[in-house]
Formats: C-alpha cells, structure tokens, sequence
C-alpha cells in the first residue's frame, strides 16, 4: 500500500518525464516562429528572427567600372573652341577594321551612347562651312577607297540606332594613317595653329584624320569692329588692332588707318614702331626708317621691357637701311 510521500515521488517521476519527452520532441521540430507557437512553460518568449538576406542591399545600384569608359577632349583653336566626348573601347585581341568594325558601314567612332563632337563658332570642313553646335560624329571606313566622316544633327541614339543620313549636316572624305598599336581608342588633336587642326582617331594601328578649319582672322576683326564702336577713341585699342594685322599680313590699308589714328590720339613708342614695320612690308624702307629712329629715341631706357626689345628694333633699322640706301 502506497502512502502519501510515495504517491508524490511517483506522480513527480512521471511530470519529469512527461515533460521532457515533450521537450525533446519539439527539439527534434522545424525552428518555430514566436508568433505561431506559444513558450513552454517556464520558457521566456524569444525575439522574432530577421528576414533571410542575399547580403546586396536592396534597392541600391553598385557602380561599377565600364568596359569602355567615358573620355573627353577638348582643345582651342584660334577662338574656336573643339571639344570630343566619347566612350573608349578596347581592342581585347579582336580583329577590329573590318571585323569589329565592319568596312561600307557607318560606325558610331566609338562606344556605347553617339560621340559627339562640339564648336564653338562655325568651321570648315573641305572648304564647306559648318554652324557652330553639337553633333553626332560617325565614321564610315571602306576598304578601296578614302574613308568617311559624317556630322549628324541626332545626338541622342545609342550608337548607329536610328541613325538617318538625311539628318547628316555633312559628309567629308578622311584620311587613314598607319599608327603604333593603341588599345584603347583615342581621340587627339594635331598639328593645332590659329586657323585650323587635326583632329585624330587612333585605335589598333590606324589613325583616321579630319582637317579642319576656323576664320580665326574673320572672327578677330569683327571682335575688333565691335571694341573700336564702344570705344573709338582709345589708341591702345587701335595700335592693338593694327598690330594684328601688320603681324598676319592681312589689310594693309586699313591697319595704316588704325595706327594713324592711334598715333594722332597720342604719340608713343608701340604704335611709332607698330608704323615702322607695317611701312617696311610695304617696302617703303625710307619713312619705316624715319618712324623706327622715333621709336627708339622715345623708349625708356631704365624700362626693362623697352631694354629687351632694343636689340630687335636696332637689327630691323639696320636691315631697313641696307634696303632703302
């Protein structure tokens, strides 16, 4: 017969166990969700787990370097100022003229988005003027005959989608020259003087080249025509204008108008002198002589700048002595 303390011993061995089986068996189950299961007895509510994760953060864009990167050239010409953009392929050891880039093909002159191709002021191609502005820049390559440039009004394709010719502003012939192997497509310009350039292409090992050209001198003269209306009066302005000239070769007529005109308003070394060489290319080496001797004798001699422009100005009146005796 059971007493009362072995009845309790009994029915605690069989609560220890009852609720460690139950234990085990929920070990055993799927990870349980705080909300969907209730804690066991004695049990503190555990905190919800976080959402899995891929570890790239949602929502944001990695950046990333491109394989053909975005470039820029730019490059001032006389007062024309050229500027390229472009993205820059790679030759990758790809067969680029006429594999790549197929020959009897407009071709986008190098990657991704248009290249595009800025001025300024208005320039010459061939001879033929181009408006100042922006424009596509697309090279056609032929495999028998001169290669082709052409300017496009579109700037927004994606390379030669949706290109149309008849948008073409203007088709030029363009020089190919053999060139040291580039992997990187290059733009670059050349042979850069006050009244035009090259601008160049480079990639594998060909060049393709554009000439080009600006009135530099056209555009001077109406900044100059500008300037003398605001200020007529102002003989720097006028020498500055006449030396110009004399300097280019170019009007002689007018340029002995404007440095009269500056000398009369006041009489100094720079425009005495400006009048010496203008009269000498004019082969009138007699007064060239008279205005050269005024000049010098009108110099300051403590002037540093004066002092460095003496020697020039003695060998000039030699010469025009030997000329005019």
């Amino acid at each position: 017969m059971l007493t009362a303390r072995s009845l309790a011993l009994h029915f605690g061995l069989l609560f220890a166990l009852t609720t460690g089986s139950l234990l085990a068996v929920r070990a055993q189950q799927t990870p349980r969700s705080a909300a969907t299961l209730p804690p066991l007895a004695g049990e503190v509510a555990a905190a919800p787990l976080p959402p899995p994760t891929t570890g790239v953060p949602t929502g944001i864009e990695l950046l990333l370097p491109q394989a053909s990167p975005r470039a820029l050239v730019a490059q001032a010409v006389g007062l024309t100022d050229v500027t390229v953009e472009y993205h820059s392929p790679s030759v990758r050891s790809r067969t680029v003229w006429g594999g790549l880039v197929p020959y009897e093909q407009v071709w986008r002159a190098g990657a991704n988005e248009n290249t595009l191709i800025r001025f300024s002021t208005p320039v010459l191609l061939n001879g033929q003027s181009v408006p100042a502005g922006q424009y596509s820049y697309y090279v056609i390559p032929h495999q028998d005959r001169d290669w082709e440039v052409a300017l496009n009004r579109v700037t927004t394709n994606w390379g030669t989608d949706g290109y149309d010719p008849q948008q073409d502003v203007i088709r030029v012939p363009a020089q190919t020259e053999p060139a040291q192997f580039q992997e990187s497509l290059l733009y670059w310009f050349s042979n850069v003087r006050p009244n035009g350039a090259h601008l160049n292409l480079t990639w594998e090992k060909r060049t393709v080249v554009l000439l080009f050209e600006v009135e530099v001198h056209k555009q001077v003269l109406a900044g100059v025509e500008r300037a003398l209306l605001q200020q007529p009066n102002d003989w720097q302005l006028l020498a500055q204008a006449a030396d110009y000239l004399v300097q280019n070769n170019l009007q002689p007529e007018r340029a002995l108008t404007w440095i009269n005109e500056s000398i009369r308003l006041q009489s100094e070394v720079n425009n005495n002198w400006i009048k010496a060489r203008l009269l000498a290319q004019q082969q009138d080496y007699g007064t060239a002589i008279v205005y050269a001797r005024k000049a010098i004798k009108m110099g300051d001699k403590d002037d540093e700048a004066f002092k460095s422009r003496l020697p020039n100005m003695r060998l000039s009146l030699t010469e025009w002595q030997s000329r005019a005796y």
